[in-house]
């Protein structure tokens, strides 16, 4: 089996790591990361858009494009394939680590562990692939700095935005190096002291208390996602966004469906599959999810035991990453593998239900996890709404905790240092990303407008 991750351990100790990422800064100075200017020849984004569209399902392309054209931020969400192309064409540290692919802040959010305890970790990796760790710190940071924009709160809150986050990854990263390769591997971000950190009263008191009735909820199963009619479990129909897969004329995608989640068992560790094998698949659902993945095929599906419980896995179509062009095709040829493995690198608690089909002859290649619980997630994502800095710096150190885990710490802390000088660079890089982003985003909008594309909702 390919090994797809970097080779981090050497015979050199952390100090003369620590000065050979010191010495890059020769070769490729911390400020050079700050540039960013349209390069001659760069392809139309629209052309872009629609060339990876032809991939996806066309039917709810309409549907990604509504959600893209909402703001500057929406479609950023929806353009790491526009994005990739232009960090290929920015100077490159010669650091890599296991990237995440869609580096922005909605991207990071909060879900249980195996055990309950609710950890706050990057979340979504269908573009994971290794490549240098600054194209995603550039996501991210331009994540904010959109964001902050589409909110109206002006250049100096979208840098400061910025460079928090970058701040925050540079001093973990800093941490991390000193730390054991056993301590630095089991770090993770726990919700709990997250929260209790927030220092505004009302809303750390507000989050706190919902994150304990989501995980109390979250222990009463999924009674808003799934019923038993008639003897029958089945999962809840809800149009356009979840409908059912079972009991339709055309059954070719229940048959998918149905046949990927049995091939997927085959990618699991032995005792994975005792455990599994003990619900049997009552019902599958198609679902359309996010902004990146729409038009990509999602499927949920139902396992039951005989006595009622009841799990809920989420089958997603794995495509080729954007960073592929660029930073060089998968080690795997299955793109459901390149996932997991990708996953299971960065994340401090992986899914323990993760794992991909392998359906041979179907080019449709898929990875299997636990389904998100919204109610666990929304908790990142009012965080987000009602206290961006401190979101930004939460994002920061979760990325370097998930790149120390496939990248060399010490190298990468040499390199980025301790001062500032890192920070303001991605911050500058950032604000000029997201002007050209809301550039992309009104040619975008008059191509719509064009009828070159079509964009309505569900």
């Amino acid at each position: 089996m390919p090994l797809e991750h970097m080779q981090t351990v050497t015979v050199l100790p952390a100090a003369e790591r620590r000065q050979a990422g010191q010495v890059l800064r020769k070769s490729v100075p911390r400020g050079v990361h700050s540039l960013w200017a349209p390069p001659p020849g760069r392809r139309d984004p629209v052309d872009i858009l629609i060339e990876s569209g032809r991939h996806r399902i066309a039917s709810l392309l309409p549907l990604r494009y509504d959600r893209m054209r909402a703001s500057a931020f929406g479609f950023f969400r929806g353009a790491a394939a526009i994005m990739a192309a232009d960090l290929a064409d920015t100077p490159a540290s010669g650091l890599s680590v296991q990237a995440c692919g869609d580096c922005h802040l909605a991207n990071f959010g909060t879900f249980a562990s195996p055990e309950g305890t609710p950890v706050f970790d990057v979340n979504d990796f269908d573009e994971t692939l290794p490549a240098p760790f600054e194209w995603d710190v550039k996501r991210l940071a331009t994540s904010f700095a959109v964001d902050a924009l589409s909110r109206d709160l002006g250049d100096k809150t979208a840098r400061s935005l910025a460079a928090a986050m970058v701040e925050a990854y540079r001093r973990h990263m800093n941490q991390l190096a000193k730390l054991d390769p056993l301590a630095s591997w089991r770090s993770r971000v726990d919700v709990t002291e997250v929260l209790g950190g927030i220092a505004d009263d009302k809303l750390r008191d507000r989050e706190l208390k919902r994150l304990h009735t989501a995980i109390e909820a979250g222990h009463a199963g999924y009674a808003k996602l799934v019923e038993k009619t008639r003897g029958q479990w089945r999962i809840k129909e809800k149009p356009p966004l979840i409908f059912p897969l079972s009991g339709q004329r055309d059954d070719t995608h229940e048959i998918v469906a149905r046949t990927a989640f049995d091939s997927y068992k085959l990618s699991l560790p032995e005792e994975r599959r005792v455990l599994l094998d003990r619900y049997e698949l009552a019902d599958v659902a198609f679902k359309v999810v996010g902004v990146g993945s729409v038009g990509t095929f999602c499927a949920i599906g139902l396992f039951v035991t005989r006595d009622d419980q009841t799990l809920l896995l989420q089958l997603k179509e794995a495509q080729t990453s954007v960073l592929a062009p660029y930073a060089g095709p998968s080690a795997y040829a299955n793109q459901g593998q390149r996932v997991v493995v990708g996953q299971r690198i960065m994340q401090t608690v992986p899914d323990m239900f993760l794992g991909w089909t392998d359906n041979r002859g179907d080019d449709q290649q898929c990875y299997i996890r636990q389904l998100k619980d919204s109610r666990l997630a929304l908790i990142g994502s009012d965080l987000a709404e009602g206290a961006l800095p401190y979101h930004a710096t939460l994002c920061g150190v979760t990325l370097a905790r998930a790149h120390a885990r496939s990248g060399d710490a010490a190298k990468l802390a040499g390199y980025i240092g301790t001062g500032t000088a890192f920070d303001s660079a991605i911050a500058g890089f950032a604000m000029a990303y997201a002007t050209q982003t809301r550039a992309d985003w009104l040619v975008f909008l008059e191509a719509i407008k064009a009828g070159q594309i079509e964009a309505h909702g569900a």
